[in-house]
C-alpha cells in the first residue's frame, strides 16, 4: 500500500501541473489574440492619421510579439502534455499492483508453440509475465526484453542486470520521467525506428550537387548584395526578379527528391524531440553500476558530443524542411535561399556523419527499455528477492515462499521446493485442481525471471544457470494435420533431443501422452522417463497415474515423489495447494463427476 499511495501522490501532482500548464497555454492564446487586434488598430489610426509608418512599425512588432508569444505557448503545450503523460504512466503502475492491467504491449505477437517453454507458462498473451513486466514504448525495446525473456543469459550477465535492476529501481523518479518522455512512441508505427535507421543508409543523390553545395552558401550573399548594390545603383533591384526565379527554379525542378525525402523524414521531426529528452535522461543521470554505465557511455560525447544534441540537429532540420507544407513560406524561403535543397543537402551531411552513432543510440535506448520494465517488479513488489544465481557440477532450484507472479497477491499460496547441486527426476502426483500444473509454471516462470536478471515472486531462491523446456499444453493443428499425439511425440523428441545437446536441461511434464490409451499411456511415460533417466535428464513430471510413482522404488537415488492433496469434509473440497513428500492417496475425480450429476459407482 505504501507504493501505492507514493503512485497516487505522484499522479495528483502530474495531474495539478498539467491544469496549470494548460491554463496557461490558453491565455498565451488569447493574448496572441489580443496582439492581433491592436495591430488592427494601429491599422485604422493609421488609416486615419495617413502615418504608413505606423503600419510598418506595428508589423514589425506584431510578428516579433506574435513568435514570442507563440513559442510560449508551445513551450506550455509541451509540458502540459508532458505531465499528461507522466499521470498515465503512473496509473498505470496503480493499476498494474492491484489488477495486473498494462497499457503497454502484452507481446504476443512474439508468442511461438515451438518454443521451449514461452507457450507453456505464459510469457506472452493477455495474461502474462510480458503483460505484466513490459514497459517498452518502442518496438526495439519490446524486442530486447523479449530476446531476455526467450532464453537464459550467463552468470556474469545477470548479476550485472539485476545490480542495474536495483539501480533504476532507487530511482523511481527519473523511471517514471522517462517512460513519460517514450509514452508517445506506443502511438507510433512499430517500424518506426527501423524505418528511420534504414532511411539514413540510404544516400540520396541530387543532380548538380557540388555546384549547389558551393550556390547554396552564397546565394544569402548574393540576394544581400545585390539589395546593397541597388540602394546605390537602382537598376540592380532589376536582376532581384531574376535572381529569384533562379534560385526557386533550383528547387522545383527537384522536387522529387525533396517529395522523396520528406516522405521518409518528414513525419519524424516532432517524434525526434521526444527521443532527444529521452536521451538527454539518460545521459544527464550519473550512474554507478557496471551495466548501466557501461552502456550509457555508448551514447555519452560520440565524437564530441552527445547523441541528444545530435538527434536535436537532425529533428531541427525536419522541421525546417517541413516548413514547405506552407505554399506561401515555400514560395518565400525558396525564392530568398533555395531553402528545399539546403535543408537536403544539410540532412545528407548530417546522414553521412551520424548514422552509425544514432544506430548505437537507439539500442542503447532498448537496453534501458528492458532494465526499466525488469525494474518495474523490484518498486511494486518490495518483498520480491533477487535470487542466487550458483554454480556446480549439478542442478540447483531451490526457494523459499515460491508463487505465482501473475496470481493476486492475496490469493496465490506459496511452496518451498529444494534440488541442491544435484540430478533429480521428481514425480508429482495429485487430484485434479489440486495445484500439480499452477506449480510447474511456478518454477517455470519464476526460473524465467531469475536468469533475464529479474527479481523472483519469493522470499529466498537459489538457481543455476539452465535452460527450461516444458511439456504442457499440447495442442493439435488442423493446418498441419497434426493429431495430440503426434504433437505429443514431437515434443518429446525435441525435448529428448534437447537433453543431449543443451547445457543443463530442466523439463516441465504435465501429463505425458494424453493422446493415447491408458496402458500405453503409462508404458510409454515410463519408458520415457527411464531415457531420461539415462541421459541424466533431471526436471517434474506431473501425472494422475499412480504407477509412475514406483519409479522412485526402482530408481530411489535419482527419482522422488511429491504430491498435492485434497481434504473431504462433510462432502465439500478443500485444497490446500501445498506440496508435500511422498505419493497422493486421495483423488477427486469421482467426486467432481457427481457433482455435476454422474455416479460413477452406480
Amino acid at each position: 500500500m505504501d507504493i501505492i499511495t507514493d503512485y497516487q501522490q505522484k499522479s495528483d501532482f502530474a495531474q495539478n501541473e498539467a491544469d496549470k500548464y494548460k491554463q496557461l497555454a490558453n491565455n498565451y492564446s488569447l493574448y496572441r489574440l489580443g496582439v492581433f487586434g491592436l495591430f488592427i488598430l494601429a491599422v485604422c489610426i493609421a488609416v486615419s492619421l495617413d502615418q504608413i509608418v505606423i503600419v510598418a512599425i506595428s508589423l514589425i512588432l506584431l510578428i516579433f510579439w506574435f513568435s514570442w508569444l507563440i513559442k510560449k505557448q508551445n513551450k506550455y503545450e509541451t509540458l502540459k502534455n508532458y505531465f499528461i503523460d507522466l499521470k498515465k504512466v503512473t496509473d498505470n503502475e496503480i493499476d498494474s499492483i492491484k489488477s495486473c492491467a498494462n497499457m503497454y504491449d502484452n507481446g504476443a505477437m512474439f508468442n511461438n508453440d515451438a518454443h521451449y517453454y514461452t507457450s507453456d507458462i505464459d510469457i506472452y498473451g493477455n495474461y502474462s509475465l510480458f503483460k505484466l513486466i513490459n514497459r517498452s514504448a518502442t518496438f526495439p525495446g519490446m524486442v530486447k526484453l523479449a530476446a531476455w525473456l526467450h532464453k537464459p543469459a550467463t552468470k556474469e550477465v545477470i548479476l550485472l542486470r539485476q545490480q542495474a535492476v536495483a539501480e533504476i529501481a532507487g530511482k523511481n523518479d527519473w523511471k517514471l520521467d522517462i517512460q513519460a518522455h517514450l509514452l508517445f512512441s506506443l502511438k507510433q508505427q512499430k517500424e518506426q525506428i527501423k524505418n528511420l535507421l534504414a532511411y539514413l543508409k540510404i544516400p540520396v543523390k541530387i543532380n548538380g550537387e557540388k555546384w549547389l553545395i558551393v550556390y547554396c552558401t552564397l546565394a544569402p550573399f548574393i540576394l544581400l548584395a545585390t539589395v546593397i548594390t541597388g540602394v546605390f545603383y537602382t537598376k540592380a533591384f532589376y536582376f532581384l526578379p531574376v535572381l529569384g526565379l533562379f534560385n526557386y527554379r533550383q528547387s522545383s525542378s527537384r522536387s522529387d527528391i525533396v517529395d522523396k525525402t520528406d516522405l521518409i523524414a518528414g513525419r519524424i521531426g516532432a517524434t525526434l524531440k521526444h527521443f532527444v529528452q529521452a536521451f538527454k535522461s539518460i545521459e544527464n543521470e550519473k550512474w554507478e553500476s557496471v551495466y548501466l554505465s557501461g552502456v550509457s557511455s555508448q551514447i555519452k560525447n560520440i565524437n564530441g558530443d552527445a547523441i541528444s544534441f545530435r538527434i536535436s540537429q537532425l529533428s531541427t532540420l525536419i522541421n525546417k524542411l517541413n516548413s514547405r507544407l506552407n505554399l506561401v513560406v515555400d514560395i518565400i524561403m525558396n525564392v530568398l535561399f533555395v531553402w528545399n535543397i539546403r535543408q537536403i543537402i544539410a540532412i545528407e551531411k548530417w546522414k553521412l556523419n551520424n548514422q552509425e552513432s544514432l544506430e548505437t543510440a537507439f539500442d542503447v535506448l532498448a537496453e534501458f527499455e528492458a532494465v526499466i520494465s525488469l525494474a518495474s517488479l523490484h518498486i511494486n513488489y518490495p518483498e520480491w528477492t533477487f535470487p542466487q544465481i550458483v554454480d556446480g557440477a549439478g542442478y540447483t532450484l531451490s526457494g523459499k515462499n515460491l508463487a505465482h507472479p501473475l496470481i493476486n497477491a492475496g490469493k496465490r499460496v506459496a511452496n518451498d521446493y529444494e534440488l541442491n547441486d544435484t540430478f533429480k527426476i521428481d514425480i508429482i502426483t495429485g487430484s485434479n485442481m489440486a495445484g500439480k500444473s499452477t506449480f510447474l509454471r511456478t518454477i517455470g516462470i519464476n526460473t524465467v525471471l531469475a536468469l533475464c536478471g529479474a527479481p523472483v515472486c519469493a522470499s529466498e531462491m537459489q538457481v543455476s544457470v539452465i535452460t527450461i523446456i516444458t511439456y504442457m499444453r499440447i495442442k493439435d493443428s488442423l493446418n498441419e494435420s497434426t493429431s495430440t499425439f503426434k504433437a505429443e511425440l514431437d515434443r518429446l523428441q525435441m525435448l529428448l533431443k534437447a537433453v543431449e545437446t543443451e547445457n543443463k536441461v530442466f523439463f516441465l511434464i504435465d501429463e505425458m501422452l494424453r493422446g493415447t490409451n491408458s496402458v500405453d499411456k503409462y508404458l510409454g511415460s515410463k519408458a520415457v522417463i527411464e531415457q531420461l533417466i539415462k541421459k541424466k535428464g533431471v526436471g517434474m513430471v506431473a501425472t494422475h497415474d499412480l504407477q509412475i510413482a514406483e519409479l522412485e522404488q526402482s530408481h530411489p537415488d535419482y527419482v522422488r515423489n511429491f504430491y498435492f492433496d485434497i481434504q473431504i469434509v462433510n462432502g465439500e473440497m478443500l485444497f490446500d495447494y501445498k506440496i508435500k513428500d511422498g505419493e497422493c492417496k486421495t483423488f477427486n475425480a469421482s467426486l467432481l463427476l457427481k457433482q455435476i450429476g454422474i455416479d460413477v459407482e452406480a
